[in-house]
């Protein structure tokens, strides 16, 4: 590999011939080998967006030379279309707020606007401090990105939420007459019907939708403009207001400024926001895959009530063992989103007038994002919409369940309906069978009582 030498303010550093990104980032790339782990391209595309934004809010406070401004803008549109992508190559655990990160961007963007205008890399036309990073900070930018990439997240994980939200609906119609035995505490209770077992699912995921939406809402705002601290020193005269109007005809959303901009920037309020309705939806997609890990357990031993997809070999042992495989991944996607939250709870914490953390933060938020976007999508059309019933299992619990005696307790009385609830387990009984055993009430009224499919309507 040959190299050529680049100089920053704490002397001289040898960067690859061939790369874009320059002094500072290879000084990152030295010091922090932590992870292997970096940023995905929605958070490089989010920064490149704000780089190109500024270039143009500069022109036309005409701060920035306009054949320099419009080779930044080119060589941004080339990253925004996916160009360049190994050139930001940065541990995701690094300098603090990011510093490493935004001059990753502004020296890749510098030498390739260099480059447009006839210059070669490292001899710097375009300069990545004073044009590239113009009006702006790191923690202006890195805060900014992180909410730009986050909507982008958002619209992705919201669509697939709908997808399997409308497949709960359709289960739940299509389950609507099966009377089955409801469970509290992983014992039996009063009759339902599977469907409405499903619209309790599909409920859930409207709710978490909503909570979601409340997030997109919040990261709307951004702290752009507000550069080091909030004070928006080294802007210029129309920057704040120009800035925000080029983000928003790029990303066709409707971004607006922060309403105190010294808050914006020492606080990450809209990332926890985000951070913990994604922890809500996690929870509450553990609790659904675990019920149907629960009721398609067996098949034959156990509740056996549901039957999921068989999508793979269970056992390399067992020979025709099937596993609940798509539910077992989700589950394992929700572990992983849980343990982010917690990481991004004390990294939301920050100090003094800036939170320093902000790219574990981005990380954190991305990557739950898009994982539980992938699973989402797999468990809806690889499980969700392949379920069938077993009828006839869920016919014969239903019939061995002695709670149904629940009904014959306005009737009877509470005491003497747990007495017949504890003769018909004693003795492997109907609670039919039962009553009628002890006289206590004639057969014609007693079914009339008994009727599962009422029960389900109250």
């Amino acid at each position: 590999m040959t190299y050529r030498k680049e100089k920053d303010s704490l002397g001289i550093v040898k960067v690859p011939t061939d790369a874009y990104y320059g002094a500072q980032t290879q000084r990152a790339i030295n010091n922090y080998q932590i992870s292997g782990i970096k940023f995905p391209f929605s958070f490089i595309k989010a920064q490149t967006i704000i780089k190109k934004s500024a270039s143009i809010a500069n022109m036309k406070d005409k701060r920035l030379d306009s054949k320099k401004g419009n080779a930044i803008i080119r060589a941004s549109d080339e990253i925004i279309k996916g160009n360049l992508k190994n050139q930001f190559i940065l541990d995701v655990y690094q300098s603090g707020a990011g510093v490493s990160q935004n001059m990753n961007i502004n020296e890749v963007l510098a030498n390739r606007a260099t480059q447009i205008l006839g210059g070669r890399k490292g001899n710097y036309i375009v300069n990545p401090n004073d044009h590239v990073n113009m009006s702006q900070s790191t923690n202006d930018t890195i805060h900014t990105a992180i909410h730009i990439a986050s909507t982008e997240g958002l619209d992705g994980l919201i669509d697939e939420l709908h997808n399997l939200r409308k497949t709960f609906d359709k289960k739940s119609k299509q389950f609507s007459k099966i009377v089955k035995s409801g469970r509290t505490h992983l014992q039996d209770a009063v009759p339902m019907t599977l469907g409405q077992e499903f619209s309790g699912y599909s409920k859930a995921i409207e709710k978490n939708i909503m909570n979601l939406r409340k997030a997109y809402f919040s990261l709307l705002e951004l702290n752009i403009g507000a550069t080091a601290i909030g004070t928006g020193i080294n802007t210029g005269k129309n920057y704040k207001k120009n800035v925000i109007t080029e983000i928003n005809k790029i990303t066709k959303k409707q971004f607006r400024h922060s309403e105190n901009y010294f808050e914006g920037t020492a606080f990450l309020n809209e990332e926890l926001e985000l951070s913990s309705a994604l922890k809500i939806l996690a929870v509450d997609l553990l609790k659904i895959s675990d019920d149907l890990r629960l009721l398609s357990s067996g098949p034959n031993t156990s509740i056996g009530e549901l039957i999921l997809p068989a999508m793979q070999p269970g056992s390399s042992i067992m020979p025709g063992k099937v596993n609940p495989v798509m539910p077992e991944m989700l589950d394992m996607i929700c572990f992983q989103v849980i343990g982010n939250d917690t990481t991004v709870t004390f990294a939301c914490k920050g100090e003094l007038q800036l939170n320093v953390f902000m790219p574990v933060v981005a990380y954190n938020l991305l990557f739950s994002m898009e994982i539980l976007t992938n699973g989402i999508k797999s468990f809806n059309q690889k499980c969700v919409s392949g379920i069938n019933v077993n009828e006839k299992r869920i016919k014969q619990n239903l019939e061995k369940n002695a709670i149904v005696v629940t009904a014959l307790s306005p009737y009877i009385g509470y005491a003497k309906a747990a007495e017949v609830a504890k003769k018909a387990y004693q003795e492997n009984k109907t609670i039919m069978e039962v009553v009628l055993e002890m006289k206590l009430m004639n057969e014609k009224k007693l079914k009339q009582i008994l009727d599962y499919k009422k029960m389900t309507n109250g």
